[in-house]
């Protein structure tokens, strides 16, 4: 298991403990490891390039679903490229 696969199994791993403590806020995971929390998005990306530069870490908002994008944005190749012409 390699790069971000790793930071993402051990966020879920301590999810109940996140939950519970850091929920809301911005978490950042690097080599496995819980590092900080956060109130808001820019103040852990800004941590966490300080700390890290280019990473890899991750940073997740505890709580918060993953978002999902629908098919069609997945696979629209330009904005223009319609089928209504």
């Amino acid at each position: 298991m390699t790069g971000l696969k790793k930071e993402i199994k051990a966020y879920e791993s301590m999810l109940e403990y996140l939950e519970q403590k850091h929920f809301g806020q911005w978490v950042i995971f690097r080599n496995e490891q819980l590092i900080a929390a956060h109130a808001d998005f820019q103040d852990a990306a800004q941590d966490a390039v300080s700390r890290f530069g280019r990473g890899p870490y991750l940073i997740r908002r505890v709580g918060a679903l993953p978002p999902v994008l629908p098919p069609y944005v997945m696979y629209k190749l330009h904005p223009d490229d319609d089928d209504d012409d």
